[in-house]
């Protein structure tokens, strides 16, 4: 076990984490960068990326995070691996705990420790994650043109999940545990609307269905059983999507940093700051809305640079002060 103090501290590895470190490098900050058990966030669980700027021809999710970890090591992020399991930022320099037992100090931390999908729990989704399986219709979408897709649940998430993806399958089925749907009036009577989308009432995914043949495992279909009637009905798709919702990985952080009903880092307006001065967010832990590797990266750009002005006016209120 062992102390260190750095001037800059990054807390997560994926897009916005990674940007934010090449910004901070780039300006002198000597950033460190801490990532725990999934380097690269969520990024490594997808397979196909053919929406990040710059790769005409489709990339994979892991090698891209590979080449953003290496451009940030590149010009002289300092990497470390640990598990931060506790935060106390009620007083400066910040300071974190590792599962590790070491302890990390700074005097100015960019938080991009990001967001996980929430996933129904079953062994044959978990099986073909990344093959089919999906929690992003924005991410994937683009991938089940002319396919039959399903879509599972009921608030606003999933209810905008299926109406997008009725641009490029030819069906799309909306499975939901109960009678009616959660999401707004506005988006259900869009929904309703929808020749495209058939809503399967009163309903739980139980198995999604598949094969090995070929490079890769791929979707053939999936099992529902009626809640009501316990009646089990096949179907036969290429595409699953779970839309049950996200959880911001920002548990360490309560009753510390101002955060909305789900969890999420509140940050200022057209800002990565939050409400304590030195502190600032960056990617899907403060962005509910869009949850795109290229938008966590550009607030990965702001963090880095708000970062660099907040540690200035330091040195130059500290200048000041000794004249």
């Amino acid at each position: 076990m062992s102390d260190h103090h750095y001037d800059v501290l990054i807390l997560g590895s994926g897009a916005a984490g990674l940007t934010a470190a090449i910004y901070a490098a780039r300006a002198n900050l000597e950033p460190t960068l801490i990532h725990g058990m999934q380097p690269g966030g969520q990024m490594t669980i997808t397979t196909d990326v053919e929406n990040f700027p710059g790769f005409p021809e489709i990339i994979q999710g892991p090698w891209l995070m590979e080449q953003i970890q290496a451009q940030a090591e590149g010009v002289g992020t300092n990497m470390i691996s640990d598990l931060i399991i506790e935060a106390n930022l009620q007083k400066k320099p910040f300071k974190l705990t590792g599962d590790s037992g070491n302890t990390y100090t700074c005097n100015a931390l960019i938080i991009s420790t990001g967001a996980e999908a929430k996933w129904l729990g079953l062994d044959s989704e978990l099986k073909y994650q990344g093959f089919g399986v999906s929690a992003c219709a924005t991410c994937d979408g683009f991938f089940y043109r002319g396919k039959q897709v399903a879509v599972v649940g009921g608030g606003n998430t999933a209810v905008e999940e299926a109406i997008y993806l009725t641009k490029h399958a030819t069906k799309v089925m909306l499975i939901h545990r109960r009678n009616s749907l959660r999401a707004e009036k506005m988006l259900q009577k869009r929904l309703l609307a929808n020749p495209k989308i058939e809503i399967i009432w009163d309903s739980a995914l139980e198995e999604v269905m598949g094969k090995h043949e070929g490079p890769m495992p791929e979707v053939t279909g999936i099992r529902v059983r009626n809640i009501k009637t316990d009646n089990i009905t096949e179907y036969s798709l290429e595409g699953v999507f779970i839309a049950i919702g996200h959880q911001p990985n920002t548990s360490i952080f309560v009753n510390q940093l101002k955060m909305d009903e789900e969890g999420y880092l509140i940050t200022q307006p057209d800002s990565t700051a939050t409400n304590i001065p030195g502190i600032f967010a960056a990617g899907d832990v403060q962005d509910n809305k869009f949850r795109q590797a290229v938008t966590a990266a550009g607030t990965g750009c702001m963090a880095a640079l708000e970062t660099e002005k907040y540690l200035a006016n330091i040195v130059n209120q500290t200048t000041m002060a000794a004249q």
